[in-house]
């Protein structure tokens, strides 16, 4: 009887500890992954330039307008402003 009770109690440690490293095993994966998908989250793919000051930006950042890119809306509203100026004086 005392052999089953010890063979017992070492298969609910051993199982206990299966478990925690089961535990640790996937909370590690599951950091791993998610610093993963941090990483690919920063790839903004393609640069392109800005129109008004030639500055690279990732295209997912850039504004688009009539085929041409900008880095921000008051770039964008200057070279549409420009082109009218230009338009208009010619």
């Amino acid at each position: 009887m005392n052999l089953l009770i010890i063979r017992l109690i070492i298969f609910a440690v051993v199982f206990y500890a299966g478990l925690k490293l089961y535990g640790m095993y996937r909370q590690h994966k599951l950091a791993r992954d998610a610093e993963h998908e941090t990483l690919n989250r920063h790839d903004g793919g393609q640069m392109v330039r800005c129109r008004w000051c030639d500055v690279h930006v990732p295209e997912s950042e850039a504004l688009r307008d009539h085929e041409q890119w900008f880095c921000s809306s008051a770039h964008r509203d200057r070279y549409v402003q420009e082109q009218a100026d230009k338009n208009s004086g010619a």
